[in-house]
């Protein structure tokens, strides 16, 4: 069985909706699909303040029909192979859906396998994650119930969505055991597969701040690669030249994992994937390098800046504007800066704003220093952002 499309839209997350909302208020009568298995739809930004016990789950949950742009066909499926050469996809229930343009947003994958016996673990043993829908409320559980020993938390080794997400938790729980003076009683570690505390020295040497005020360890160039729950305790493999192959066993009392990412496999073994396995687009057009009727934003793309909700509100309108400009048979002249956005929560009421572009400099919105503490970026986070994910982004509005 065959379809054929003038736009489809692989994944209907914040990148593919948002994309197809922009694209149908340029013209009301391009013919798009969009690609989604899925039944419904998250504000996984919000996931961090469920984890610190200061949202409700339930308000980052809608049905993927109601964010469905109207005007959309929904295929309710999985992409299972990608084959460019005849401008088709094939799904899994077999059908061949071919396409005039194709745009590539399913999101990134989210490895739990990668560590040995994390799976069995999540959710119990003082292991959590606010990274998934299902066990973001446990991470809230875990501080509660935590009075004395390590509080470990985890980044790994490899590109993960919301680079500053295993952090935001970390200083969360930091000031919550600091309220409930147990700070003396709870050492706060955080151990990273990455080189430094954050890529932009103005916001690094600001977070740098935030944990000396908490007296958090630090341990670089060490990955995660097995829980024990039922003795409650991890090990690390170090590596880069200081503590290469190194392995260390720790006990914790709590241990916040975020699990190695990628993108999907179906992308990584299609021939739209680099060497690294991410869509290969130009990082200024988002056009596909070897495909042109082919786009991509968004967390699977080769894009070289933070995979973060922020940085998909300004790549989204430079693809439809290139897109269209193919559409008219025009040449296309937008061009992502690499704009990415963190909104780093370093405790209760209190937020840095780090914004910056390819180059790693700061591109701030407000007319103020945005690298200092503020309570009112906590409540841009906490109240107006998701409010305009809901009503605007997913809309096509901003």
């Amino acid at each position: 069985m065959n379809s054929k499309r003038q736009i489809v839209i692989v994944g209907g997350g914040n990148a593919g909706i948002s994309v197809a909302a922009q694209l149908l208020k340029k013209n009301r009568n391009l013919d798009i699909a969009i690609v989604e298995p899925s039944e419904k739809h998250y504000y996984q930004p919000a996931w961090t303040m469920v984890g610190g016990g200061f949202y409700d789950i339930k308000d980052t949950e809608k049905t993927e029909a109601e964010v469905m742009p109207e005007g959309v066909e929904w295929i309710k499926d999985a992409v299972s192979s990608f084959q460019p050469d005849e401008n088709k996809i094939t799904v899994h229930a077999g059908t061949q859906i071919q396409y005039e343009f194709l745009i590539v947003a399913p999101g990134i994958q989210l490895n739990w396998n990668e560590i040995k016996g994390l799976e069995e673990s999540i959710g119990k043993n003082g292991v959590c994650s606010n990274y998934s829908f299902d066990t973001a409320p446990y991470t809230f559980e875990c501080l509660k119930n935590a009075k004395s020993g390590r509080a470990i938390f985890t980044s790994p080794h490899t590109p993960i969505k919301c680079g500053g997400a295993p952090q935001k938790i970390m200083y969360i729980a930091a000031d919550y055991f600091r309220k409930n003076n147990l700070s003396k009683n709870i050492q706060v570690e955080f151990w990273s597969g990455g080189t430094k505390l954050f890529g932009v020295k103005k916001y690094e040497d600001a977070l740098k701040k935030v944990i000396s005020k908490y007296s958090i360890k630090e341990h670089y160039f060490n990955k995660l690669v097995e829980i024990d729950g039922s003795n409650k305790r991890a090990k690390f493999i170090g590596f880069g030249a200081h503590n290469k192959d190194i392995e260390t066993w720790i006990d914790y009392e709590m241990i916040h994992v975020t699990p190695p990412q990628s993108a999907p496999d179906f992308v990584k073994n299609s021939p739209l994937a680099n060497a690294s396995g991410w869509v290969d687009v130009d990082k200024h057009s988002l056009q596909h390098i070897k495909y042109k009727n082919i786009f991509s934003l968004g967390d699977a793309s080769s894009l070289p800046t933070g995979k973060t909700g922020a940085a998909i509100r300004k790549q989204a309108p430079v693809l439809v504007q290139n897109l269209m400009s193919m559409l008219s048979k025009h040449s296309m002249s937008a061009s992502y800066n690499g704009y990415s956005s963190c909104p780093l929560i370093t405790g209760y009421g209190k937020l840095i704003l780090a914004e910056f572009d390819y180059d790693n400099n700061p591109q701030e919105t407000f007319p103020f220093n945005q690298a200092k503490e503020r309570w009112s970026m906590f409540i841009l986070k906490r109240y107006i952002l998701p409010f305009l994910y809901w009503t605007q982004i997913l809309k096509g509005k901003m």
